[in-house]
């Protein structure tokens, strides 16, 4: 019983390390990428070298994603900083068949129904993407300065619910993050927990 009882908290441990290890870790150089857009367009990490990068994990049948666009946040946090230079790529990584998977045609009537602001949406339908950067939830969020480093890395927010009323009285981790490198200081909370659904990879 004793063994038993050993074997899985070592096993809780080393699932909880894998965990933590998936994702890149802050301050690390941010993985190169390269996926279709929407639009057909091929989309990589390197060509915004200079720039600030956000990556988003999207899926439009997400409760916690829908949060954030049914209420116009991430929108409105689009526009913003977008308007600011800063490039924002929404990524895709459901496989086809599993919920949140989009086509391209898919892809672009939910920009244009939801009105998104975002620089590019990619798709990941082989996961290769969102595995390369550990992408548990949709949404999971990343924020690359301008050298290539990651600055921030987990939720978008500090209140993990599908519940829109909840973001006005929630820290957007991602706004702070973006103010605080834009006005050339450290991200004061650089990595948090993400949550949301899980992505659907193959």
């Amino acid at each position: 019983m004793k063994t038993k009882l050993l074997l899985g908290l070592i096993a809780s441990l080393i699932s909880t390390a894998l965990f933590a290890a998936d994702s890149p870790p802050v301050g690390s150089t941010a993985p190169e990428i390269s996926a279709t857009d929407s639009k057909g367009k091929t989309q990589t990490l390197s060509q915004y070298k200079g720039k600030y990068v956000v990556l988003e994990w999207f899926s439009p049948e997400c409760p916690f994603v829908k949060k954030h666009y049914g209420s116009g946040n991430m929108q409105k946090l689009q526009e913003e900083f977008t308007g600011k230079g800063v490039v924002w790529l929404s990524v895709d990584s459901s496989a086809p068949g599993l919920e949140g998977n989009l086509t391209a045609d898919q892809a672009n009537a939910k920009i244009s129904e939801w009105k998104t602001k975002q620089t590019a949406l990619l798709l990941d339908p082989d996961g290769k993407v969102g595995r390369t950067y550990g992408a548990k939830n949709t949404p999971h969020m990343f924020v690359i300065n301008p050298e290539g480093k990651i600055v921030y890395e987990g939720a978008i927010d500090s209140k993990p619910s599908s519940n829109a009323s909840d973001i006005p009285s929630s820290t957007n981790y991602v706004k702070v993050a973006l103010e605080e490198s834009l006005a050339g200081k450290i991200v004061s909370n650089p990595t948090t927990r993400p949550y949301g659904c899980s992505v659907k990879y193959k």
